[in-house]
C-alpha cells in the first residue's frame, strides 16, 4: 500500500462494523475457521497484514500461539494494534513491526506458520509473495490465510466500480492463480475453499447495521457524509458477491518436510 488507507477514522468504522482490533469480517471466529484443525500452541506465527491488533491477540489467547510477528505496512493501524496488545498484557508474546512493501525481512525459515487476514489482497505479484512464504517457513510449516478473490480474471465494469468505490489499492487474483503460486512455489497439501455464501448473508447483515444503530452511532463521532460513502460501498459489494466475482476465500498451504532435519517439521 503507498499510502495510509486505514486512517484513525477508518479504523472507527470497521471496528463498529467487525469488532475491536478487525478491518476484515468475521472477527476471531473467522480466524478460528482460517485455522481449522491445526495446531498454533507454542508455534512462532508471522501474521503477514496484521491491522488492528485482534487477529493477533486471537492467535494468542484462544489459539496458543507461542510467539506471533505482526507486519504491516501503515503507522496508524500499528499504533492501535499496539495500544490493544499493551491493554491485553500480552506484549511479551506479540511483537509489531513496520515493513516496507517487499521480501519479507526475516531470515530463512523463521516461522513456523504463516498467517494472513483479508490483507495480501493488497500485495498484487502472488508468485512472488508465495515464493517469500515459502521461504521464510520452517519444513512441514503452514500458510494459513484467507483473503479476497475474484472468480475470473475478467473484470467486469460492475464489479471495476466498486473496486473504485473502496478507494483501495486491490491486487486481486483468481483461485487459479493463487493455486499456480502456491504450486511454483514449491507448496503442497494446497486448499482453496470458497466463503462467497457466507459472506454473502454476512456482508447483507452489514449493510442493515450500517443503515442501522450501527450507522447512526459511528456518524455521531465520524459524520453522517462518511457513514454514507460507506454504506454505498456495501450496497455495490452485494451484488459482485451473488454474482461470485468478488470471492472471500481461505487459502492454506503446506511447506514440504526437510527429510533431512527430522524433528523440527510441523506435521500437523
Amino acid at each position: 500500500m503507498s499510502e495510509e488507507h486505514y486512517p484513525p477514522h477508518m479504523i472507527a468504522m470497521l471496528e463498529a462494523i467487525w469488532g475491536e482490533g478487525f478491518l476484515s469480517p468475521g472477527g476471531a471466529e473467522e480466524v478460528a475457521r482460517v485455522i481449522g484443525t491445526q495446531a498454533l500452541a507454542g508455534r512462532s506465527v508471522l501474521d503477514i497484514g496484521c491491522g488492528a491488533g485482534g487477529i493477533d491477540i486471537a492467535l494468542v489467547r484462544a489459539h496458543g500461539a507461542g510467539y506471533v510477528t505482526g507486519i504491516d505496512v501503515e503507522d496508524a493501524v500499528l499504533s492501535h494494534a499496539r495500544a490493544l496488545v499493551a491493554k491485553a498484557g500480552l506484549g511479551a508474546r506479540i511483537g509489531l513491526a513496520k515493513v516496507a512493501p517487499g521480501p519479507l525481512p526475516f531470515p530463512p525459515c523463521t516461522f513456523d506458520v504463516v498467517f494472513s487476514k483479508d490483507s495480501i489482497i493488497h500485495i498484487s505479484d502472488k508468485h512472488a509473495l508465495m515464493a517469500e512464504v515459502l521461504r521464510v517457513l520452517r519444513p512441514g510449516g503452514w500458510f494459513l490465510a484467507s483473503d479476497w478473490l475474484i472468480g475470473t480474471e475478467d473484470v467486469s465494469p460492475r464489479m471495476a466500480a466498486y473496486i473504485a468505490a473502496e478507494g483501495l489499492d486491490f491486487g486481486m487474483a483468481t483461485p487459479e492463480r493463487y493455486r499456480d503460486a502456491m504450486t511454483v512455489a514449491g507448496f503442497d497439501s494446497i486448499d482453496i475453499q470458497s466463503r462467497n455464501l457466507w459472506y454473502r448473508t454476512r456482508a447483507r447483515e452489514e449493510l442493515a447495521g450500517l443503515q442501522g444503530d450501527i450507522g447512526e452511532r459511528a456518524a455521531r463521532t465520524l459524520g453522517r457524509d462518511f457513514v454514507d460513502r460507506n454504506i454505498d460501498i456495501w450496497r455495490r459489494m452485494i451484488p459482485v458477491l451473488d454474482s461470485g466475482e468478488h470471492c472471500p476465500t481461505h487459502l492454506r498451504a503446506k511447506k514440504p518436510a526437510d527429510p533431512g532435519r527430522p524433528g523440527r517439521a510441523m506435521d500437523h
